[in-house]
């Protein structure tokens, strides 16, 4: 199965990182087109016109890739970097993994809260298991996944989660099943990417628990 939780699909198109060299489904990796003033920009959606420009997403291929940019002898020309990059990237990816897990919210297919997600567990209606980063141990280990690692998310903090539920903050979440599901996990692990490698911890410091609904 692949990180986005479905059957792998041979037919998956595959596209060769420029820091790694190694070539992998279009999933996990991030594409850049240049723009017209040859500044390369971050294409999350992969919906740009132009050549597409990938890197693994991981922070290790992306930080080589800056570092030696790479990107422009992929081009085959001297191309320009935005100063911040990778924080760009990381704030892109964040913002689409909020903006679908709220979809999921609205379809029904999402729910936060201790007991909500504790039912959904139990009930056997989640498929997967969101907890927020900057969570307690004592609190995070209150829930377990549906199907052990595979089935949990832990790259949001707790006020990016919240965001999805208008929330001030949210530390537990569940995602039923269905092809947004699928979509959160996908993107999540591509944030995941950037992320767990730089062993960051949001705010340096840890979140409570859940608030109420806005």
């Amino acid at each position: 199965m692949t990180r986005g939780g479905k059957d792998k699909d041979l037919d998956d198109p595959e596209r060769k990182c420029i820091a790694t060299g190694e070539s992998q489904p279009k999933p996990g990796l991030i594409r850049f087109v240049v723009g017209p003033e040859g500044m390369v920009v971050p294409d999350l959606l992969g919906r740009l016109p132009g050549r597409g420009i990938y890197v693994a997403s991981t922070r290790a291929a992306l930080d080589k890739a800056v570092s030696k940019n790479l990107f422009s002898r992929a081009a085959r020309t001297q191309v320009t970097l935005p100063p911040d990059l990778v924080a760009l990237v990381d704030a892109g990816l964040a913002r689409r993994v909020v903006d679908l897990i709220a979809m999921a919210r609205k379809a029904g297919q999402a729910v936060t809260g201790l007991e909500k997600v504790k039912d959904w567990l139990e009930k056997d209606k989640a498929r997967v298991l969101i907890q927020a980063e900057d969570g307690s141990e004592r609190e995070r280990s209150r829930l377990r996944p549906p199907d052990g690692p595979e089935s949990l998310i832990t790259c949001l903090s707790a006020q990016e989660l919240g965001l999805a539920f208008a929330r001030e903050r949210a530390i537990h979440a569940a995602l039923g099943a269905g092809g947004l599901t699928i979509r959160v996990v996908e993107e999540a692990a591509r944030l995941a990417g950037l992320r767990i490698a730089a062993g960051r911890h949001v705010g340096g410091r840890t979140a409570l628990k859940d608030t109420k609904d806005a």
